[in-house]
């Protein structure tokens, strides 16, 4: 493991990193887990899987899955949190960054009612995903956001990276899923993390080992 670095005492952020959460942040998929609870979990895990090896469509998948949700109580959402369990290294990379003075960001196909969660959990800096309809305390199996897709997921990189001030080459981007793939050859640094051959293929760097502090030694070889 590389040395870490010693903290820095500039206010401007000095680097971005951006990941997708599900099976990247943390060791879930949080719409399998959704999927579970309504009974169906088995056929959302398979579509789930289809979809982030790039053989269907997200935005078609995303529908099929969030309509198998419909008349989910929505206290589902904490039920749900508390099954997530983060990626070895992914609270000690978080830490690390802001200790550099870089941000966080996540970029997710997921849904806001449970990712802010999360965000708040690891004290993440920026986040973007889906946003679920909820009527009379129930899901209604639909999509109220505009869906997170693989081309928003760019551009979540490059506007937070422009807020900061920071250029392409002081971005990270790291994700498992074909919808991962624009982001990853986009940034400065782009990662597949324990992904899909299609992911793993296209990146020019790869971690197979479930450890996200595997990174820096990444990071720290292109900075």
């Amino acid at each position: 493991m590389a040395e870490m670095a010693t903290p820095d005492t500039n206010t401007a952020a000095r680097g971005l990193i951006v990941m997708d959460i599900d099976s990247t942040l943390i060791n879930e998929e949080v719409i399998d887990l959704l999927g579970e609870e309504a009974g169906v979990g088995d056929r959302v895990a398979q579509i789930t899987e289809r979809a982030m090896r790039g053989e269907l469509d997200f935005r078609e998948a995303l529908a099929e899955r969030v309509g198998l949700l419909a008349g989910l109580d929505e206290s589902v959402f904490d039920r749900t949190f508390a099954r997530v369990t983060f990626t070895p290294g992914a609270l000690e990379l978080v830490e690390e960054a802001h200790r550099r003075g870089w941000k966080v960001g996540v970029v997710s196909g997921g849904f806001h009612q449970v990712a802010d969660k999360i965000v708040a959990a690891a004290g993440i800096d920026y986040c973007l995903a889906n946003q679920l309809e909820v009527v009379d305390g129930r899901l209604t199996g639909k999509v109220i956001s505009e869906v997170v897709t693989k081309e928003s997921k760019v551009r979540a990189l490059h506007e937070w990276a422009d807020e900061l001030g920071l250029s392409r080459e002081k971005t990270v981007a790291m994700g498992d899923g074909a919808n991962d793939i624009p982001m990853i050859l986009e940034a400065g640094t782009g990662i597949a993390f324990c992904a899909k051959p299609k992911t793993r293929a296209a990146a020019p760097h790869s971690i197979d080992e479930r450890d996200l502090m595997l990174a820096w030694p990444i990071i720290d070889g292109k900075q």
